[in-house]
């Protein structure tokens, strides 16, 4: 079958099981040939081939609401609903998008890149549908990594209270990216080993309508008998518990099991939960045989060996630089631990784990829980390191500003993925943490030009003990440079001088200082001659030498791989303001928008974030051209 010329998912209904499994085989085939070019999530969304084309067998998208969590398994989705010939440009600048994009599709009815969302959104389509008088069906897909959300929990509370129709898909194949930790995981590890509950629990039910009720005395008997049997079947009945009708464990990859137990769902009053068990990685033994998350997203491979096509790089990688850095710590000071939310293998923790296993804690996808996890061990005198990326720790606002800055706790966050990334595109940018923590009192926040000034902000960072500290830094490699073999701290709020110059000034700081001095030799070249400021410490900004800039007059240029809207240059703004200066000061930064995927370098380009800009931007300025007046030039 040619599935580029499939146009929506209807012609599914006219499928027997042997014909719905060649279907199967053939998008299992497409998407290890096409991801294997473009890289991508190949690991979850070969894990739900059958189960999502059962859903649009079953039910009429997008009439019918499937709302897929997190996203990375929609790939399915996507061919199904007219999108295969896209593929060559999947997670590519103007291309096909990784995750549910409602501009691509009518049927895409929820965006979502964060885990734990599908239930709140679902229930609130499921409430518009009943105070609309609606009568479709509102299925979400979550996994059960994705459960350990506190979101997710709060909106099965709500759900099971409300009870609405709804059927809920939990997709559980015992991973998210890292294998799932925690209580609920375990809960599940026993539902999926109790075998097939509500069958023998109809059965019971069908018995006990039998018996005729005495007094209501052998009702009650019976009623505590079913119970009985309830908790011994499936220890604890997590869902039914919260007001579900739980069906399963369903095999996720059996046609006829997934299609008689949703036939069944449909025709249930209140939400439904079916348990669904499939494998990760399914067809591809690579991906199949992964045990620690390598699998769930990657760039291109090769198809019959499974090894990764990577660029040749001698330079470590970022997130293994701070991580291998804390563990070398970690063995002098005792007081050291290291936390994460589900990304062990992406924060390159590993060999932190294993050397450490008693002070390290991979708290599953709860981002709120690991941040005030590690306020309460600097309660305690530890140092907690908590490893998180940018895009996520948004989601763990309140907890930074409530339990950590507000206490002045001595908490070292790791902010990875800080700045442009790439190929998952606006969900997952990091371009907001520098606006949302700078405003927080007591917060040092900071960034490398380089892996060898990061692994000595490392060093500061857990000696450091006035409070909390933050260090960002970037997806992918360092750039290579000689490394110290002595690790020293830095004087907090310090800037450095890479190149003076007389007629300006460009401050930046981490990926954008080599843009910062191409810009710097380019202007040279014209006879104009500016200083280039390594501004480490985005907070607090080192004041002294800004007030040195400031007596100058010359003109100041601010460049930042984040959001100008309350950023770095902001920052700059707002303090030759308190000081009465009347410099001129330009910011070059992430503009009011959101940011969709692509090649960082592509991205750069579109939004002018270049050494070109750098360059016309300080030339303008040095003019002494007002705003105004360089908009009109």
């Amino acid at each position: 079958m040619d599935l580029t010329k499939i146009s929506n998912p209807s012609f599914l209904k006219k499928l027997d099981k042997e014909q719905m499994t060649e279907v199967a085989n053939e998008i299992r085939k497409f998407l290890i040939e096409n991801l294997s070019v473009t890289g991508g999530h190949i690991g979850p969304n070969l894990g739900v081939v059958e189960l999502t084309m059962v859903l649009h067998k079953l039910f009429d998208s997008p009439k019918d609401k499937i709302i897929w969590d997190v996203g990375h398994q929609a790939y399915v989705h996507k061919i199904l609903t007219g999108r295969a010939g896209q593929f060559g440009t999947l997670r590519q600048y103007k291309g096909l998008s990784g995750f549910p994009k409602m501009s691509e599709s009518e049927h895409d009815v929820w965006e979502t890149g964060h885990s734990s969302t599908s239930l709140s959104a679902a229930l609130g389509m499921a409430a518009a549908r009943d105070m609309q008088g609606g009568s479709n069906h509102v299925i979400p897909v979550i996994g059960d990594g994705a459960l350990t959300g506190g979101m997710a929990l709060e909106a099965l509370n709500h759900i099971g209270h409300l009870k609405t129709n709804m059927i809920v898909i939990l997709n559980d194949n015992e991973m998210s990216i890292a294998p799932n930790v925690g209580a609920l995981h375990d809960i599940l590890g026993k539902l999926r080993t109790a075998g097939k509950y509500n069958s023998v629990k109809d059965e019971l039910e069908y018995i006990l309508k039998k018996i005729p009720a005495v007094g209501g005395k052998v009702a009650a008997a019976a009623e505590r008998v079913k119970d009985s049997l309830k908790y011994l079947l499936v220890s604890g009945v997590f869902f039914e518990e919260l007001g579900f009708t739980y069906l399963g464990p369903i095999d996720g990859h059996d046609f006829n099991d997934l299609e008689r137990n949703l036939q069944y769902a449909k025709k249930v009053e209140g939400p439904v939960l079916l348990h669904v068990l499939t494998k990760k990685g399914k067809g591809y033994r690579p991906a199949e045989n992964d045990k620690i998350g390598t699998w769930h997203g990657t760039g291109p491979y090769k198809i019959e060996t499974g090894d990764f096509v990577k660029s040749p790089t001698t330079a470590p990688s970022w997130s293994g630089l701070v991580a291998e850095t804390v563990r070398k710590l970690a063995r002098e000071d005792k007081r050291i631990a290291a936390i994460t939310p589900a990304m062990p293998v992406g924060s390159k923790l590993e060999s932190f784990a294993a050397e450490f296993p008693e002070r390290f804690f991979d708290v599953g996808i709860a981002e709120q829980h690991a941040t005030t996890m590690a306020a309460g061990l600097a309660t305690q005198g530890m140092k907690p390191f908590l490893a998180i990326y940018s895009t996520f720790l948004q989601r763990a606002y309140d907890q930074m500003l409530h339990d950590i800055t507000r206490q002045k706790l001595n908490v070292f966050i790791g902010i990875d993925r800080a700045g442009l990334v790439g190929a998952d595109g606006e969900t997952h940018h990091g371009v907001y943490d520098i606006s949302f923590l700078r405003h927080m009192p007591n917060l040092v926040i900071m960034m490398p030009k380089d892996e060898n000034e990061g692994q000595h902000m490392v060093k500061t960072a857990i000696e450091y003990n006035d409070g909390p500290i933050a260090m960002r830094y970037p997806r992918g490699n360092g750039l290579g440079v000689v490394m110290d073999e002595k690790l020293k701290t830095i004087p907090i709020g310090t800037w450095e001088v890479l190149r003076e110059g007389r007629d300006g000034t460009i401050l930046t700081f981490g990926t954008t200082i080599p843009m910062a001095l191409e810009a710097a030799e380019t202007l040279a070249e014209k006879g104009i001659h500016v200083k280039v400021v390594n501004a480490r410490f985005i907070k607090p900004l080192d004041t002294a030498m800004l007030d040195q800039l400031f007596s100058t007059g010359k003109p100041i240029v601010t460049v930042e791989e984040a959001a100008l809207a309350g950023g770095f240059g902001s920052a700059v703004i707002e303090y030759a303001h308190d000081v009465s200066s009347t410099v001129s000061i330009s910011r070059i930064g992430i503009p009011d928008e959101f940011i969709e995927h692509g090649s960082v370098e592509k991205l750069l380009e579109e939004i002018d974030f270049t050494a070109e800009n750098v360059v016309r931007t300080m030339e303008l300025a040095v003019k002494g051209l007002t705003h105004a007046e360089r908009e009109i030039v």
